[in-house]
C-alpha cells in the first residue's frame, strides 16, 4: 500500500494571509512548494499526501487546490471557510465539487473564545459538513478537549480527526499536565469515532525531543484510538523548527515498531486512505 503523509502544508508568505507567521523567522517565513518537499518524499517512500490549510482565507484554499491540480502526490486538500458567515455555504458547496477537496479546518487554536465551536451562529457549518459528507480537522489544544467532545457527540455522523494529538504540552514536566491530556484523549477515543493524527508532536517541545520523550504520547494515542484510527503526518514545514522530514518519519516508524504489520500499515497509509477517501 502506498504510504501517505496525512498532514503537510505549502505556502507563500507574500500572499499576505498567514497572520500567525513571524515576519522574519528563518525557517517559516519563506515559500514552500512541491519542489521543496520532493526530497523528503523520495527519502521516505511517501507516495501520496494531504495538503492542509495554513491561512484563514478561502483565497488560500483556492491557491492550494491549484497546487493540487498540478501535483500528482497531493491526493486531498483540507481548506477553510468562514464559519461566522452562513452565506459561505455556497462557497463550501463549490469547493466540495473539486475532486481533491475533502474538508475544512477552522483555526480554533487561534480563536480567543474557547467556546467558539459551540456557538449557535456557527452550527450551520457543522451541519453542512455532515450534509456534504466532508471531513472536519480539529485544530486545538488540550484545553479544547471537553468542547470537542461535546461537538463530536452533537454530530456523531461528522467525520473528524484530531490534529497533532491536540498538541500535548511536552515541555511541561508536571505529571498532572500529562494526565489531563491523556484522560481527555481517552474520553474522545472512547465516546466518539474521531481519528487522531500522529503528527506535530516534535514541535510541542522546547527542543527536539528524543524517542523516550515522545513515546508516552505516541503510546497513549495508539493505545486509546488503536492504529486503525491513527494516521501519520509530517506537519512539514512547521516540522523544520525541530528536525527534517526523514528524521521525524524514521522516528515515527520506531515509535510504531511494536505494532503488527497491519497496525503499521494503518498508521502510515490505511487510516488516512479510508478517512480522506484517497
Amino acid at each position: 500500500m502506498t504510504r501517505i503523509d496525512a498532514h503537510h502544508h505549502f505556502w507563500n508568505p507574500a500572499r499576505g494571509d498567514y497572520g500567525w507567521m513571524p515576519a522574519d523567522d528563518p525557517v517559516l517565513s519563506r515559500t514552500y512548494g512541491p519542489a521543496d518537499l520532493a526530497p523528503g518524499l523520495a527519502a521516505t517512500g511517501i507516495g501520496r499526501t494531504v495538503l492542509v490549510q495554513a491561512a484563514p482565507s478561502v483565497a488560500e484554499t483556492d491557491y492550494l487546490l491549484g497546487i493540487a491540480d498540478a501535483t500528482d502526490h497531493v491526493a486531498a486538500v483540507i481548506g477553510w471557510i468562514d464559519f461566522e458567515d452562513p452565506q459561505q455555504i455556497e462557497t463550501l458547496r463549490r469547493l466540495a465539487r473539486h475532486p481533491k477537496f475533502r474538508g475544512v479546518r477552522p483555526m480554533i487554536q487561534d480563536i480567543a473564545d474557547d467556546d467558539w465551536m459551540l456557538r449557535a451562529d456557527v452550527q450551520w457549518a457543522f451541519r453542512a459538513i455532515c450534509d456534504l459528507d466532508l471531513s472536519f480537522d480539529c485544530l486545538g489544544f488540550p484545553r479544547h478537549m471537553a468542547n470537542f467532545l461535546v461537538l463530536l457527540e452533537r454530530y456523531p455522523g461528522m467525520r473528524a480527526v484530531l490534529d497533532h494529538g491536540l498538541k500535548p504540552r511536552l515541555g511541561d514536566a508536571d505529571p498532572a499536565t500529562f494526565a489531563f491530556w491523556a484522560e481527555g484523549m481517552a474520553r474522545l477515543a472512547a465516546r466518539t469515532d474521531a481519528r487522531c493524527k500522529l503528527s506535530g508532536l516534535v514541535t510541542e517541545a522546547d527542543q527536539t525531543p528524543d524517542e523516550a520523550g515522545l513515546r508516552p504520547y505516541s503510546d497513549h494515542i495508539l493505545a486509546a484510538f488503536g492504529p486503525e484510527r491513527v494516521m501519520w503526518g509530517s506537519d512539514w514545514p512547521v516540522l523544520r523548527l525541530r528536525c527534517e522530514y526523514r528524521d521525524w518519519h524514521d522516528m515515527a516508524l520506531r515509535l510504531c515498531a511494536h505494532l503488527s504489520d497491519a497496525g503499521r500499515a494503518a498508521v502510515f497509509a490505511g487510516t488516512a486512505a479510508e478517512f480522506y477517501r484517497i
